[in-house]
């Protein structure tokens, strides 16, 4: 509960900042992709700032977040390898069981009688 107050706190003043700042960047502006010719360039796109803004935090939360994953890659594949050693013994496990159970019933319990003792 503690958690999602907090968060709230957080995220309602963040919200209300990126809601200003898209009603005060509202104006278009233009941004030439030839390097060659900025006078007259032959690729330039005019939008609003504050798409610009919000596509460069998108661009970098895109690339972090894929840095992030590229680095517990290690992590993963250790999970992977653990994961399939669990599965491995509990089928061990289960395989041994089994033919207990099988000898169990094949001496009708008396070598657990005997082994009580």
């Amino acid at each position: 509960m503690l958690k999602r107050i907090f968060s709230v706190l957080i995220a309602f003043p963040i919200a209300i900042f990126l809601v200003a700042l898209a009603v005060i960047n509202r104006h278009e502006v233009r941004m030439v992709l030839d390097p060659f010719k900025p006078q007259a360039p032959s690729l330039a796109v005019e939008l609003p700032l504050y798409i610009y803004l919000f596509g460069a935090l998108l661009l970098g939360v895109v690339i972090g977040g894929m840095a992030v994953w590229m680095g517990q890659g290690r992590w993963r594949k250790t999970a992977r390898v653990r994961a399939q050693e669990v599965r491995r013994w509990q089928s061990e496990a289960n395989r041994l069981a089994r033919e207990r159970d099988a000898d169990v019933s094949r001496s009708g319990g008396r070598d657990l009688v005997l082994a009580g003792r």
